[in-house]
């Protein structure tokens, strides 16, 4: 019975009726993104990965808050390599059960990473493991090179039921990105059920590049997770503890995920106990409105793995967002940000230290790349831009030969519903630019997510906030994903330099970290001298939790896992 009324109060809030405060053995979320799809092997956004790394698992994780040091989940152990560092076997755990029933096996988890390799889609993460086991970030459509010999190559299962993973080259950073959450093993039998791809050779071509996330195994997940999928609409998605789950029992057994807009709306929620995690907003937020009332929790100066920054498209594919397409004051040319001087000047009227104080209450910190500063490769005494109205406006009136200067530009800038952070980026940029010159204009909008993911990758946004958390604890993931014409952002900017292509290249064919420092060095001092980004400075990580959730620490928080939240998984939360 006292499952029943659980699961029945969980009903309440998920139909609109909130509770005067959740149950003890239920953890309600608000955030203000949709979560666009429940399948890792398309998933790519945060929101969505954090309910499936409740849902399914991957062969290992970090280890507490360490970005370093990892340990096995659906691995029976850690694996070493072997053949120069080409090979990796890896044994499974015995005795788990899928949440549709079904035993894991090795096929099970050859399956899960064949079709991350087929299917490698665009905006998924699934190119950083093509990248390491085929050579090639492109799928088998964009390049032919990739073939179903290479693939089953590359992952198979021995006679010993052992995962074998071969290859072509080291790749000191495969381990950690085997522990990102889209890496999660998929239940082969299941899958096939749903009307996913069969496995074979046969039909592998038919699935190349394919889209998941409209697939039926995105609405009807089954993993090995501590959690399985009761309901998920456009609004809210409600977990439940799976019996049968190899981890053993867990103490929430109920999880809700609620989709909530309105960042007052949020706090408010959290403030009565009708919410006990909520997407909070910046720190100028939480101090305003959180801190120090009754029932809430703050744990403070918390690492990040993430890079912010305000994107410059160089070539806008989306005649709607560029008004006029003209230098005549109504709007932009679609090559507008190609020119350096524009971009410069964009450098220069932001003013970081006001973002600094007014958005991070004197916790950030400017960087010189896009890496987090705890990362190797990271160079500290690369320059930085300051903000220098006068300098700004010396460029703007350089930039297209005089034209933007005389005749002044309108700019659409939008940020993603309850991005505070990226939208008060927008709003102070706007302030810099338009005191410059009367006939300068910036028009801040907001979208869904849902709608601005697919837009950047179309490239069809001419300037948005974005910011990138660590896939894998590697500065690669963040310095290729960033800066090279191969990365995933290329669409988000179009800037493109030969030579950070070529030193990019290098540094992830080698394991050499002095030469991969130099490397990294080289293309931030070019990064800087062209201006592709404007970087926002970095902050400490902040969160908020009501007082009565237990397991939410620093010691345990790792930026990597469900970072905007708790930093753990909700299987190691419970309820005092």
């Amino acid at each position: 019975m006292k499952k029943r009324r659980s699961l029945v109060g969980l009903t309440l809030l998920l139909g609109g009726s909130a509770l005067a405060a959740t149950p003890k053995d239920t953890l309600v979320i608000q955030q203000a993104a949709t979560i666009t799809t429940l399948d890792p092997g398309i998933a790519y956004d945060s929101f969505s990965l954090m309910m499936i790394e409740n849902i399914y698992e991957t062969l290992w994780t970090y280890k507490g808050g360490s970005l370093t040091q990892m340990q096995p989940l659906l691995a029976a152990k850690l694996p070493t390599y072997t053949n120069g560092g080409k090979t990796l076997v890896v044994d499974l755990r015995r005795g788990v059960k899928f949440h549709s029933g079904n035993p894991m096996t090795c096929a099970d988890a050859e399956y899960t990473y064949r079709r991350d390799l087929v299917t490698n889609h665009p905006e998924s993460a699934n190119w950083f493991l093509s990248d390491s086991l085929l050579g090639t970030p492109d799928n088998a459509k964009k390049n032919k090179s990739v073939t179903w010999t290479k693939i089953a190559g590359a992952v198979r299962c021995n006679a010993a039921g052992q995962l074998v993973f071969t290859l072509p080259k080291p790749d000191p950073a495969f381990m950690a990105k085997l522990a990102f959450t889209g890496a999660g093993i998929v239940d082969k039998a299941w899958a096939i059920k749903q009307g996913d791809w069969d496995g074979t050779e046969k039909t592998w071509q038919a699935w190349v590049g394919k889209d998941l996330g409209e697939g039926n195994l995105s609405k009807n997940p089954s993993g090995t997770g501590a959690y399985k999928l009761v309901k998920w609409d456009a609004d809210n998605v409600m977990l439940t503890a799976f019996g049968n789950y190899w981890g053993g029992k867990v103490a929430i057994k109920n999880v809700l995920m609620q989709k909530v807009g309105e960042l007052a709306v949020r706090q408010q929620a959290f403030l009565r106990g009708d919410a006990d995690l909520i997407e909070a907003g910046t720190r100028s937020n939480i101090d305003a409105q959180l801190r120090g009332k009754a029932g809430v929790a703050i744990i403070d100066n918390l690492p990040t793995v993430s890079a912010p920054a305000l994107f410059m498209n160089n070539s806008i594919k989306s005649a709607s967002a560029i008004g006029s397409g003209k230098f005549d004051g109504k709007g932009i040319p679609a090559n507008f940000f190609s020119d350096v001087n524009v971009r410069k000047a964009f450098a220069y009227a932001f003013d970081y230290e006001q973002f600094i104080r007014d958005v991070q209450r004197g916790k950030g910190k400017k960087r010189t790349m896009l890496l987090p500063d705890t990362f190797p490769g990271y160079a500290p005494d690369v320059p930085t831009y300051s903000y220098d109205p006068v300098k700004a406006a010396e460029y703007f009136k350089k930039a297209w030969g005089g034209e933007v200067w005389k005749n002044g530009f309108v700019i659409n800038a939008n940020y993603r519903t309850g991005h505070i952070v990226g939208q008060t980026a927008l709003e102070i940029l706007k302030q810099g630019v338009e005191a410059l010159n009367p006939k300068f204009r910036i028009n801040i909008g907001v979208e869904p997510w849902t709608q601005q993911s697919g837009k950047f990758q179309k490239s069809e946004e001419v300037m948005i906030p974005m910011s990138w958390g660590a896939d894998y604890t590697d500065p690669d993931n963040f310095m290729y994903t960033f800066y090279s014409s191969g990365g995933f952002f290329y669409p988000t900017n179009n800037w493109k330099d030969a030579n950070v292509d070529k030193w990019l290249d290098q540094a992830r064919a080698t394991t050499d970290a002095a030469l991969r420092n130099r490397l990294y060095k080289q293309v931030a001092q070019v990064a800087y001298d062209q201006s592709p980004f404007i970087l926002l400075p970095a902050d400490l990580n902040v969160r908020v939790y009501r007082n009565n959730l237990q397991g939410v620490s620093a010691a345990n928080y790792n930026p990597v896992r469900n970072f905007v939240f708790t930093g753990t998984f909700i299987r190691e939360l419970s309820k005092k």
